[in-house]
Order: C-alpha cells, then structure tokens, then sequence
C-alpha cells in the first residue's frame, strides 16, 4: 500500500461504479459498489494488498463515481464501462468461440432473415445462439415454411421475374409487384418471430386460421403450405415439451488457473444433456482468486449470451449471488438460480467442468509440451471438422521430369511425428518428360487407402496433400473411387492458402496461426521425405544404370566395381589387370568391348513397388 495516498474525500454513500483513472485520465478500473464510500475507502485501509490492488493502487491518480438508484443499475453499469473501455486491472470477456445466431432485419421494410455471429444494436431482431448446426436447420424451415426472403436486393417492386427460390416456394418474392402484399409478408414476418420466441401456441393459432382462411378462397395450395408450417411447428414444441421434462437447463462453470493464467470452462446442458462447451481464457490475469475472478466474469458473461438457463452451478461461492441472481432474472424474465452444488450428479458436472478448464489450460498454454496439440484444436475450428485432427496423413510427390517418381506419406499424431508410420510409394503412373502430379497423387492416395479399407484399419482423422485445387481434387476423386469418406485438404505453397472441398475460395490464416503452422509442419515433413528418397533412387540409377548395362554385370558386380574404381569413369580409366582381378577375365573382356564400343548408356523407366502399398520408411 502507498503510505502517501489517502483515500478520495466527499465520496457519496449510495450504490453506484467508480472508476480509477491514470495520470493521463486513462480508465485503469472498474468496479461497483453497493456503497461508493465504503468500498473506496477499503482499498486504503492497511494491512496485506493483493497484488493487483497494489499495482492499481500505484498507479492510479484520480477517481470518479457514477450514482445509480439500485446495486443491480450499478452492476449494469459496470458491465457497459468495462465493455467500453477494457480497463487493464478488469476481467476483460474475451470469447474464443462465437456462435450463430438468427437475424431478422425488422428495421427493414422488407425484413429477411440470415445467419450471423455477430449481434449489435443496430435496430434489428436476434435470435439464438444456436448449436450443432441448429442455426442452419432453423432458416430452412422459415424459408419453407415461411418463406421470407434472404437475399439482399433492393425491394422496390421493379424487377420483372422472381428468382429461382420463389419457384421452389422459398420466398414469397416481394420483389416483383404482384406476387404478394405488404400486409401478407409482415405477417409471415411476424409468424417468424414468433416462432423464434417460442410462443408456438400463439404461432399455431395464426397458421391454423390462415390455413382456414385460405382453404375457404380455394387457395390450396397456399392452404397446403400453411398445414406443413403448422405440423412443423406442433412437432417442435412437443420436442421442446419432452426436453423440458426430461432434465434441467443448467450452466455449469470450471475454473482453473496456473502461471496467473486462467482458464474458464462453461458445460451447456440442455435438457439434462451436455449441448456443447465454451472456453475462455486470459493470459497473466490480473486477478486469480476464483470467487473474485468469477464475480466479474459472469455478468459479462451472461450480457454477452441472452440465451440463460434457469440454474448457474459454480466451482466456489461468489461474494453476492443474490444480485447475480437479480440481473439473470431481469434479462430472463423468470428465476434463475446461482448455486454451488455439494454433491450429487450437479457436483460431478461442476467436478467435470473443472477438469475440462485443466484440460484445455494444459493446451493453450503450452503446458506439457501443448504446442502441437493447440495446433490440432485451432485447425479443427478453422476447417469445422466434427473431431479434432489428432492423426493426420500428409501426402507429397517427389519427381525428375517424370523420372524416379517417389509419394511420400507422413503422419503426425497429436501434433507430432510419427516416424513408424511412414510410407513410401514408387508411382507407376509417371512417363518419361510426361510428369502428371495429380495422376501421381491420385495413385498414391488410392493405394493407401484402398489397403486400409481392405483390412478394416482405421482412417486418418484429416488428409493434407501438397498441392492447391488440382491436387485435392486428384485425391477427393481417388476416395470416390473407393467408397472412402475422410477430411481432405490441401495446402498451396506460394501463398499458404488452404483449400477445402466445396469452398470456392481458400482459407487464409496468419502465418502466426497455431492451425497453418502445425499443416505447414506436417507438409515440409512429407517433402522432406519424399525428395530424400527420390534423391537415393535417382543417384543409385545414375551410378549403377551404365554398368549394369554390361552383359553379365548385375547388381552385385557393379557394386563391386563402383567400390573399387568408384565410377564408370573410374572403371575406364583403371588397368586392365586390375579389373580382371576385381571380376574376371571373361567379365573384364565384356566391359573392354562395351568401353570401346562407347556405346551411351540406356536409361530403364522407373520401377514400381507392390500396387497396393508403398514401402516401409526407415528411420528418416
């Protein structure tokens, strides 16, 4: 504590957020109080500070306090400051993982829908968040069912055919003058957003006098339309009433904390199911104390997510759940309750959460080694793989215009080598001065798995092959052929793109990117390999290929020639003698004849190995 520093004088005592300032004005903290006066004054009584306390206290030059009615306007307050301004002592949310929600542009004359991950104020209606690609699901279902637009088009009523989705009954089509009403299309608008709210008894009520309606002007077809909304809308809420009986909807927190870096686990359960898991973490945090840290984590956390459960299960108690209480039922307009379970089926979730927190501290932080294995968690995020890629297969060609053709395979696990694996593949499909990379990449890839299909062994998690467009399309192509299903990409050299089937464009990642630098690794390693060995086969071609051209010289005599003259060259220019000594006299008289015929040697095309595996890799 610094002795010279006395505490703030006229500090009012009612509810309210103070706000330490540097000498430069700069907002260092942000904090709430139910009274201002009190809890100022509590920084500078003596006895053992925080660290954190110590260093604010350091550095801090001026204060400023905002008075509120209620501790919860307080609360809110706090939350709105620190989101702006990202004081350096304040927990600060920083989400890894953003998640789709469903926006319906009701500050639009013609409102549509669209995915996003982004919410803002900006006038419009948000929906969500959505998991496991139940954000997709739902926009299907408002374009068939209810078919409001989503395109982005000018509406102006001027253009003179619809597109194509109003022909698949899609859109109501709102851009051609005619085809419907204002009136119609905010209704249909309308029947949305209450389906997105989850007022379906009020939605099926609507549908169900439209569809009446409809019927009674002999618009059948319409009418038809309206009866599958209502069946789709009768089915959900009957899976959301199951839902509800079958379990809880529950939050459950994980804290862990090593180094002054923290490490938060959020477990979802919906229905009594673990629906997904969030993560958060923060480096060199300046505070670490578990209640405390999560004191200022979860209103943040929970004015970020409209989305709340009914209960909040935390690692330890917080200094004042009653409040956290109040602001969750605010925003939820029902009760949700914070608690600590102590033990049952909540203290293992809360146990489980706990470990997860461990888990993924270990990895994003490097602990224990980690950095391969972040590697492995980021590239699962930027491809959108189901799992993450612990064993990948890399694939890379290695050829001399078409000549030596070597494939090399290399795997790493968890993000590192696994040198046992590796495979070698002669490529049979090469011709002379007639190079065809992607005919070789298909062969390879075709070999490999073909092998691992016929004997029931496991699939790689993700294939990465050398190459851009071309390659990958060699290597999809090859799978099709078998039958096989397996993540495919391929990484491009000059630019470092990544190419995904089905995107149109590659993926560009940072090239401090844990995901590029892990492939980018997995990549050098197969052309490492591949051009080592195609280095080898080639020097023993150009250094055996002449002799063994020799009538009666085979491989175990042109060894024993290259060893002792050391090349063809070296064979010419030795005595006579000693060439007869070396292999004989009837084998020396057959090279004299060749030398002096100067006949030029025949190049063999390249060899191939067993058509359905390459060979083993020695210790590379």
């Amino acid at each position: 504590m610094t002795e010279s520093r006395r505490p703030p004088e006229n500090v009012p005592d009612a509810p309210g957020a103070y706000l330490f300032k540097d000498r430069r004005g700069k907002i260092l903290y942000v904090g709430k109080a139910r009274s201002l006066k009190k809890r100022v004054a509590s920084y500078f009584t003596k006895g053992p500070e925080a660290t954190k306390t110590e260093a604010l206290l350091g550095a801090w030059q001026d204060l400023e306090t905002i008075v509120t009615n209620t501790e919860l306007e307080a609360l809110l307050l706090e939350n709105a400051l620190i989101k702006k301004h990202r004081p350096r002592y304040n927990v600060c949310l920083r989400d890894d993982k953003t998640y789709p929600y469903i926006k319906i542009t009701t500050g639009e004359e013609w409102p549509r829908a669209l995915v996003t991950r982004r919410v803002v104020e900006d006038g419009h209606s948000y929906f969500g968040p959505f998991w496991g690609g139940l954000a997709r699901r739902i926009m299907r279902m408002i374009t068939r069912h209810f078919q409001i637009r989503t395109c982005t088009i000018e509406i102006d009523g001027t253009l003179p055919r619809p597109c194509l989705y109003y022909d698949l009954h899609a859109c109501l089509g709102p851009c051609v003058a005619g085809l419907t009403t204002k009136q119609a299309y905010d209704e249909a608008v309308g029947d949305v957003v209450l389906f997105l709210q989850g007022r379906n008894r009020e939605l099926s009520a609507s549908l169900e006098k439209k569809m009446r309606q409809a019927s009674a002007e002999e618009n059948f077809e319409m009418a038809a339309a309206y009866r599958d909304a209502l069946r789709t809308v009768e089915d959900v809420s009957e899976h959301q009433v199951v839902h509800t009986l079958k379990g809880d909807n529950v939050d459950v927190f994980g804290f862990f904390e090593s180094g002054g870096d923290v490490a938060v686990c959020v477990l979802v359960v919906r229905g009594g199911v673990i629906q997904d898991r969030r993560e958060f973490f923060f480096e060199k945090s300046e505070e670490v104390d578990p209640a405390a840290f999560l004191d200022a984590f979860l209103p943040q956390f929970y004015d970020a997510n409209p989305f709340l459960p009914s209960e909040v299960h935390l690692p330890v108690e917080i200094s004042d759940p009653a409040l956290l209480e109040s602001f969750l039922a605010s925003r939820r307009n029902a009760k949700v309750s914070v608690r600590v379970p102590r033990r049952g089926p909540a203290r293992e979730r809360v146990e489980l959460a706990a470990d997860n927190a461990c888990q993924r501290h270990k990895v994003r932080f490097r602990r224990m080694g980690g950095e391969g294995a972040l590697g492995v968690e980021r590239l699962a995020r930027v491809l959108d793989l189901a799992i993450a890629p612990r064993r990948i297969e890399a694939f890379d060609i290695s050829h001399l215009q078409g000549t030596d053709s070597i494939a090399s395979l290399v795997v790493f696990e968890d993000g590192r080598p696994k040198k046992s694996d590796y495979r070698l593949f002669g490529i049979a499909s090469q011709q002379l001065l007639a190079p065809d990379d992607f005919r070789s990449m298909a062969e390879a890839v075709e070999r490999r798995f073909r092998k691992l299909r016929d004997q029931g062994s496991q699939m790689p998690d993700l294939v990465l092959v050398d190459g851009g467009r071309g390659q990958l399309q060699a290597a999809l192509t090859a799978l099709d052929r078998l039958g096989v299903e397996v993540p495919v990409v391929g990484l491009a050299k000059r630019e470092e793109e990544i190419w995904v089937p089905a995107r149109p464009d590659p993926i560009r990642l940072s090239r401090k990117d844990p995901a590029l630098q892990l492939i980018q690794r997995v990549r050098d390693e197969a052309h490492r390999f591949a051009i080592t060995r195609h280095r080898g086969r080639r020097s023993k071609r150009m250094r055996e290929t002449s002799l063994r051209d020799i009538p009666g010289i085979g491989p175990t005599r042109a060894r024993l020639l290259l060893t002792r003259f050391g090349s063809l060259a070296g064979v010419a220019s030795a005595d006579p003698r000693e060439v007869e000594d070396a292999v004989g006299p009837a084998t020396a008289r057959a090279v004299r004849e060749y030398l002096e015929a100067g006949r030029a040697p025949r190049e063999p095309a390249p060899a191939s190995t067993d058509p359905d595996e390459g060979g083993r890799a020695r210790s590379a």
